[in-house]
């Protein structure tokens, strides 16, 4: 269901034009700026189809496919757009394209002498009739007769540069502002200025652009010795852009991974500084076998490691590359010992997750037992910490639909908001915090948030966790949160037990058989263990009933 107002689309797209005239100007060429003051000067029911076609997939579009209620008059409609040069319906269009426009039957009427036998498929059709037909031409050269015309959308590419600019990606399309307009997503409003721009210069749009073209490519196979020049022409200053430029030779480095080329590989990650590029380079060099190599970047890592991941990963692999050098290996760090519980319940006679299961089993009245994984401490975070989180920072909000802030995932995050985290967090050294989270989960509720999950959270599951949850724990668990958003956001334990009458908690990781702990689960229970927070690992069997 839509908003009642019929051009509802067309409103959205002239505000998202408005936001980019205004904020933009000084980035606009003389072509951009044409295409702002003729669009608006167009009849209302040529601007409705331009945003129609623009919303949909082209860039080819038959007349007769173009019915909307609202425009009575496809090609009356069309006119104005075609004498603007943004439709074409003589541009040259390939035989692929023309079968994208057409069924098999009516492609098999359009070719009937076409060399192949009595109920083959389209994709057999098009095989048979491309030798027959390698050169473009006109969609009436193609279909003489086909009594409509067939547009081709010229202005396309300039729409997606006003889409970028206007979202700071090309993740995000028009319909965020459908979806705002029906009040399924809300978005926190935050103040923007001139130094809150996804873009500060034309140059930022085209190196954004040009590595969205160095990701296409490498999908379609592009070979590394093509895609790093291009990649180091898109080099900047522009913060956010370096780090979409890091993870592109992220991606290309493992490409070349994918395909065992371990020269290019190491060649690619000595490029990058995007987290990650240096473990994986060392991994490379392992399997070159220049063990020393890997082991003087590994000590380099140990000395400064980017992360907790790292170091994780570091400490598994320095064995290896010790015994590979011919060294020998040190001995292995023994982790903190965190509780075991077993547990062998009755198989459910409805399959369910395993987690659920062992909920349910260890659940008591005075002692309930809640399913949470992430979204606890994560919520609690996020709603004692909003106003860090959608702090006004420069280069963290770019428009009005945004979960969260650009740079959530950056290592700066919090050192860019630290004295708003550290007013946050302060709260938690007197008693006005629960007061806090709880008026924020009530003024805020269904407010889009990184951090809080609210389909998870109720009011009693709220009131239970901060009677139980010690402040100085959740602390301990905000501080590791900020140490590094984009790891330790996951990764918490399934399960969380309350004591009410105690004013106590216990976190529970549930395994089923077979089930392992990974990495990121690892390291919040040794963290959890290392500063006394209650922890334990519940293993799961079936137990099978007698016969």
């Amino acid at each position: 269901m839509f908003p009642p107002y019929r051009y509802y689309y067309l409103h959205n797209f002239e505000r998202a034009l408005a936001w980019v005239a205004e904020r933009y100007a000084d980035l606009l060429d003389a072509a951009e700026l044409r295409f702002l003051a003729d669009f608006q000067a167009l009849p209302q029911a040529s601007r409705a189809l331009m945003v129609r076609m623009l919303m949909r997939r082209g860039p080819w579009f038959r007349a007769t496919r173009l019915a909307y209620e609202e425009i009575p008059g496809t090609r009356e409609a069309a006119a104005p757009l075609e004498a603007l040069g943004w439709l074409d319906a003589g541009a040259p269009m390939t035989l692929d394209e023309l079968f994208g426009l057409h069924t098999k039957a009516e492609l098999a009427a359009l070719f009937p002498g076409a060399p192949v036998k009595p109920g083959a498929r389209k994709a057999d059709l098009l095989e048979a009739l491309r030798p027959l037909h390698p050169q473009p031409q006109s969609y009436a050269a193609w279909h003489p007769r086909a009594g409509e015309p067939v547009w081709r959308v010229m202005a396309a590419d300039l729409c997606e540069r006003f889409r970028l600019m206007f979202f700071g990606n090309l993740r995000q399309d028009w319909s965020e502002f459908v979806l705002a307009d029906l009040g399924v997503f809300q978005y926190e409003t935050v103040p923007f200025d001139a130094a809150s721009r996804a873009f500060q210069a034309r140059a930022d749009v085209d190196r954004y652009l040009a590595l969205h073209a160095c990701r296409q490519a490498l999908e379609d196979g592009a070979g590394v010795e093509a895609l790093l020049p291009a990649v180091d022409a898109c080099a900047s200053d522009n913060a956010w852009l370096e780090k979409r430029r890091g993870k592109m030779l992220l991606r290309i480095g493992q490409a070349c991974e994918r395909a065992q080329d371990w020269e290019a590989a190491q060649r690619v990650y000595a490029l990058c500084a995007y987290p990650g590029a240096r473990h994986r380079r060392i991994r490379v060099y392992e399997r070159m076998a220049r063990f020393g190599d890997a082991l003087a970047l590994a000590a380099q890592a140990q000395a400064e490691p980017e992360s907790e991941e790292e170091s994780q990963r570091l400490a598994r692999m320095m064995p290896r590359l010790l015994r590979g050098a011919g060294q020998g290996a040190p001995a292995r760090r023994r982790p903190p010992a965190v509780a075991r519980q077993d547990l062998a319940l009755p198989r459910p006679a409805q399959p369910a997750p395993v987690e659920f299961v062992a909920r349910d089993h260890l659940h008591r009245d005075d002692a309930p037992v809640h399913y949470v994984e992430n979204a606890l401490i994560n919520s609690l975070f996020g709603l004692l910490c909003w106003p860090a989180v959608f702090a006004p920072v420069p280069g963290a909000f770019f428009h009005p639909f945004q979960r969260g802030p650009a740079d959530l995932d950056a290592p700066d995050f919090h050192s860019r908001r630290e004295a708003h985290f550290a007013e946050c967090l302060a709260q938690l050294d007197t008693p006005g915090y629960r007061d806090t989270i709880l008026a924020r989960y009530a003024d805020k509720r269904g407010v889009q948030s990184p951090f809080v999950f609210w389909g998870a959270l109720s009011e009693p599951l709220l009131a239970q966790a901060l009677d139980c949850l010690p402040a100085a724990h959740l602390k301990l668990f905000f501080l590791r949160l900020l140490r590094d958003v984009k790891t330790n956001r996951s990764g918490l334990p399934d399960l969380v037990r309350f004591w009410p009458g105690e004013r106590r908690y216990e976190l529970i990781e549930v395994k089923g058989p077979g089930d392992k702990l990974q990495d990121n689960q690892i390291r919040w229970l040794e963290y959890c263990v290392a500063h006394g927070m209650p922890v334990s690992v519940c293993h799961v069997s079936w137990r099978e009933d007698p016969v």
